[in-house]
């Protein structure tokens, strides 16, 4: 934790400032220590701040912990996670990114962090309830201008109105409740500054909500080497289909249009099978899923006060969406 990070926070139970007590610190980065509000005392482990609220939704933990376990065995950073990002926040350009403060709301290992870096962004915080928080800060915690914090969505420890733009990919959907997740994530904005946000779609999802979604039921609850287990034996059919099937027709039109779910299938089969591995496996992780109607997620935006949102599908299976906040 670099110190200059204090100038963000404060207490997810209240309002004030911490207190600061270092144990270990290396260069700029305070490894070990305390954060200290009132009577309460908040953890600085590993480089990282925990500032977790004392009650936390128990299937909200247990989807984050389950997602945590997959960022710290899949915790490569690869090339595509560039043009996966930008795809992800349509139509923000790289030059937005330049100069401001940015919110990654659901950081996992930081790989939107880094992409954020990259484009220009003059300070990136990045905030996940699990121990992803640890495969963040090794790859990308100590960047100049990048701080990650252990946090609950629904408690966020951070001052409201305080980030030029702020982004959740993949996250919202995977919360007790997403809308007023949105809603949290549009408090930490500034007027005059943007908002992201990547979800599930009900729409063009059938397969998964009907034949997926029951058999993740089971292996939300199974022993995580299981899970794993199952998602491999999983990743190996789909990456022969991809190979087979899907690669081949990202040249062949007339291929692409005969199979089924061909715009996403399409678009990974390409990725390895370390990083496919790592799709299937996160798709049969969480407790929680929610697949979202494009009218409900406009409904975030106005419930937010955000107005005139740009809403647009990706791969006909998900929403994206935009906006701004206004000045006033």
């Amino acid at each position: 934790m670099k110190r200059s990070l204090l100038e963000w926070l404060q207490p997810p139970e209240g309002s004030g400032a911490f207190e600061l007590i270092v144990e270990k610190e290396e260069g700029i980065e305070v490894m070990e220590g305390w954060l200290v509000a009132g009577e309460k005392r908040y953890p600085i482990k590993n480089g990282v701040p925990r500032l977790l609220p004392a009650s936390i939704d128990q299937a909200n933990w247990e989807t984050a912990t389950r997602f945590g376990e997959e960022w710290t065995q899949f915790d490569m950073i690869t090339d595509e996670y560039e043009k996966q990002f930008l795809s992800w926040i349509e139509p923000v350009k790289p030059e937005h990114f330049a100069g401001k403060s940015v919110l990654d709301l659901g950081c996992g290992k930081g790989r939107h962090i880094l992409q954020s870096k990259k484009f220009g962004a003059k300070e990136v915080i990045g905030v996940d309830m699990s121990h992803a928080v640890d495969a963040a800060f090794a790859n990308v915690g100590k960047m100049d201008g990048v701080h990650i914090v252990q946090g609950d969505i629904f408690h966020l420890p951070l001052k409201r109105e305080s980030f030029d733009y702020g982004y959740s990919i993949g996250v919202l959907h995977h919360t007790p409740n997403p809308r007023q997740a949105f809603q949290h994530l549009a408090e930490m904005i500034k007027p005059g500054g943007s908002v992201s946000a990547w979800v599930y779609g009900r729409e063009g999802n059938g397969w998964i909500i009907y034949v997926l979604n029951p058999f993740r039921w089971i292996t939300s609850k199974l022993p995580l080497p299981v899970t794993k287990a199952v998602a491999f034996a999983f990743a190996v059919i789909m990456q022969a289909a991809l190979m087979l099937l899907y690669r081949p027709a990202v040249r062949l039109p007339w291929l692409k249009r005969m199979l089924p779910y061909s715009s996403y299938l399409c678009s990974i089969s390409g990725y390895s099978f370390r990083e496919n591995f790592s799709i299937v496996f996160d798709h049969l992780l969480p407790e929680i899923a929610f697949y979202i109607r494009e009218d409900e997620f406009r409904g975030w935006f106005a419930d937010a006060k955000l107005p005139h949102p740009i809403i647009t599908r990706r791969y006909n299976n998900s929403w994206r969406g935009f906006a701004k906040k206004p000045l006033v």
